[in-house]
């Protein structure tokens, strides 16, 4: 009889990080084992084909236990066999409506499991193990979150500081701080595995327990909110079918029924250029990053600069006299946007410049618009200190604690600025695009009260304001139009996404639609924690609300997988279809394609990352890009995460930046980019 794998933490191994700050990988990439200071477990072993190493080859899946159970006996651990046995059935027991610890030493037969579709996983939310049955944990228990399968080590990026950029250190708990809890999980044996028929008896037995499972787990709670009219909803967690499989084509040309984007005759990628990370001597904001008909601009040191599409070659760059400390993800429709930048460039007397300044830019001719400072009636003579900026329709609107300004994108000029009141109301920032939205702040620090306004533009004017629930210290814009908020309320998420709520409101009444219960436990994405327009991971269209659960485990020994799931905006109702990320990657949404939803495929260590291209209503997918999975090119595009980078997918490319640079940390660094950019052309 087979042992059981190792748990997955021995005594005195550090703990895994979780999601965090900029830090510089492992050789391994994404979901690669981490290394260990305190002892390093034997490596897989490594296919013929490949020289030795701890990340080249992944392990061999371990065997099933054999039918019959014998009683344990001590015995050494043997090798996997080559051809797994089915369990013997017998009479299944009642389903369970709560986990059970393990019963007694005892051994008893295994539980026979519903049949399924060849290729298919264990059930949502209870991944098996092969080998012999162990508990494992049920979704949505508090875990130190492996991050979307970003490295995960235990020493920080730079040597002798623990837990740099949020990297736990040994001795430190892991992810968000949520303690791995007891496992209560019914240990399960593998199914799918061929063997004997099951009886009509047997059938119709293991139906009626997996409709109750299914009923039960796609239950969802309404209570009546309190005066604002809407509805207050608490998920039960991710249910539904399975969003795999391929899209419908529409039409001749390989484009997608429902978006622009178009499947190309081949989706394996190629890396089209790379842009060198410039010298910096400390951590420095690269804020902004947008796509052209004719180039890609980026930040870089003290300039924007646009890049030729195809060959990656420098078409122009404006200087700055600071380092852009800001940039609006809006652009209007003949490309002009708008940045904040550094009132002039560190000095010994002053290492750290006002963000006081705010620019136009023309992303097409590469031109400097107009460039200003504001001063405020309430700041005295100095120029207002801004900390975002977005664009709406022709209105630049930037906001910071200091005040807040609109400006003509055109001509520069002011077109108004938040009025000032005697109980100390102030504007905290703005969400742009389609509609101009503020986050506005009255009240004191420690009793805030947060309302959401939108307003006319134009004249700064509110339009429609809604009141947003007691607990509520900060808010983030997710979307415009519709009008989607998140909050923590009460700091009840607790993983530092800054989410526990979204809040779906009629923009022009003010009035609550829907709020939507958002599990911490369950549900990724997340904002910024005092930011009003720097939500990540999700997207918002269809009158729905796209976001990611958490990564989990799967089938596979290395490496967790997620799914995207969407919300009602006028219900709140958690949708039934779902888009699995499939063993070993996980997904995020990146934007919305007319009706379709596009996502990236964060990869494991051992592949390449993909762009997908889902059905807003089904969920289903088409792969658009492929990158390739060669050991340089993969570590290349694993430095850059999601979270805490820029990914836009225009016209067949991705292109891929940070937001933020740091010194690199050694000569052999492959982090040392600005860009990187693959295309399938």
């Amino acid at each position: 009889m087979t042992q059981p794998p190792p748990p997955a933490s021995q005594p005195g191994e550090p703990p895994k990080g979780g999601f965090g700050a900029p830090q510089d990988p492992p050789a391994g990439g994404f979901g690669a084992p981490p290394p260990s200071p305190y002892g390093t477990p034997p490596p897989p072993q490594a296919a013929q084909e490949q020289p030795p190493g701890p990340y080249n080859a992944p392990p061999q899946a371990p065997q099933p236990p054999q039918a019959q159970p014998q009683p344990p006996q001590p015995q050494a651990p043997q090798p996997p066999q080559t051809q797994p046995q089915p369990p013997q059935p017998q009479a299944p027991q009642p389903p369970q409506t709560q986990p059970q610890p393990p019963q007694s030493p005892q051994p008893q037969p295994p539980q026979p499991q519903p049949p399924q579709a060849p290729g298919a996983g264990p059930a949502y939310g209870y991944p098996q193990a092969p080998g012999q049955p162990q508990p494992q944990p049920g979704y949505g228990y508090p875990q130190a979150p492996p991050g979307y399968g970003y490295p995960q080590t235990p020493t920080s990026s730079q040597p002798g500081q623990p837990g740099y950029f949020g990297q736990p250190g040994p001795g430190q708990q892991p992810g968000y701080g949520y303690p791995t809890p007891p496992q209560f999980a019914q240990p399960q044996t593998p199914a799918g595995t061929g063997g004997k028929k099951l009886n009509a008896q047997m059938k119709i037995i293991i139906g009626a327990a997996l409709a109750v499972v299914l009923i039960v787990g796609a239950g969802i709670v309404y209570s009546a909110s309190g005066d604002d009219g809407g509805t207050d909803v608490s998920t039960a967690g991710p249910v539904g079918g399975s969003g795999g499989g391929g899209g419908d084509k529409g039409g001749d040309t390989g484009g997608l029924a429902g978006g622009t984007e178009k499947v190309p005759a081949s989706t394996k990628s190629h890396v089209a250029f790379e842009i060198p990370k410039p010298a910096v001597s400390d951590v420095t904001t690269v804020y902004g990053s947008w796509v052209t008909d004719k180039a890609y601009v980026k930040t870089g040191m003290y300039e924007v600069a646009g890049y030729d599409l195809e060959k990656g070659t420098k078409l122009w760059s404006v200087p700055t006299a600071g380092q852009v400390c800001a940039a609006s993800r809006h652009m209007t429709e003949d490309h002009k946007t708008a940045i904040l930048f550094q009132e002039g460039k560190p000095t010994a007397a002053d290492k750290y410049p006002s963000c006081n300044t705010l620019g136009a830019l023309d992303l097409d001719t590469g031109k400097m618009i107009w460039s200003k400072s504001v001063v405020a009636s309430s700041n005295g003579d100095e120029p207002v200190h801004f900390s975002e900026v977005t664009v709406s329709g022709t209105t630049v609107a930037a906001g910071g604690t200091d005040g807040g300004a609109a400006l003509d994108i055109t001509t520069g000029a002011q077109l108004w600025a938040p009025k000032i009141s005697t109980d100390d109301c102030y504007d905290t920032g703005y969400a742009g695009g389609p509609a101009l939205v503020t986050v506005r702040k009255c009240g004191s620090y420690d009793d805030p009260k947060i309302s959401i306004q939108t307003l006319d533009a134009k004249t700064g004017a509110p339009l429609s304001s809604y009141d947003m629930p007691p607990g509520v210290e900060y808010a983030a814009v997710v979307s415009t139009k519709p009008l989607v908020v998140a909050a923590d309320i009460g700091d009840t998420a607790g993983d530092g996404s800054s989410i526990s709520d979204y809040f779906s409101i009629d923009a022009e009444t003010g009035k609550l639609i829907v709020r939507i219960s958002a599990d911490a436990d369950r549900y990724a994405g997340e904002c910024g924690s005092t930011e009003v327009e720097r939500c990540v991971g999700m997207t918002v269209g269809n009158n729905r609300l796209y976001v990611p659960t958490e990564s989990h485990e799967g089938t596979a020994e290395y490496g967790d997988t997620n799914e995207i799931v969407a919300f009602d905006l006028t219900t709140g109702k958690l949708l039934g279809a779902r888009a699995d990320a499939g063993e070993r990657y996980s997904m995020v949404p990146l934007r919305m394609d007319g009706t379709n939803v596009i996502a990236y495929k964060v990869p494991p260590y051992d592949k390449g990352g993909q762009v997908v291209s889902l059905d807003g209503e089904t969920l289903k997918e088409t792969v658009l890009m492929e990158n390739p999975s060669t050991e340089k090119i993969r570590d290349r595009e694993t430095y850059f995460g999601y979270d805490r980078g820029e990914f836009l997918y225009e016209k067949g490319r991705l292109f891929l930046s940070p937001d933020m640079l740091s010194e690199s940390s050694g000569t052999d660094d492959d982090s040392k980019l600005l860009a990187m950019v693959f295309t399938t052309g």
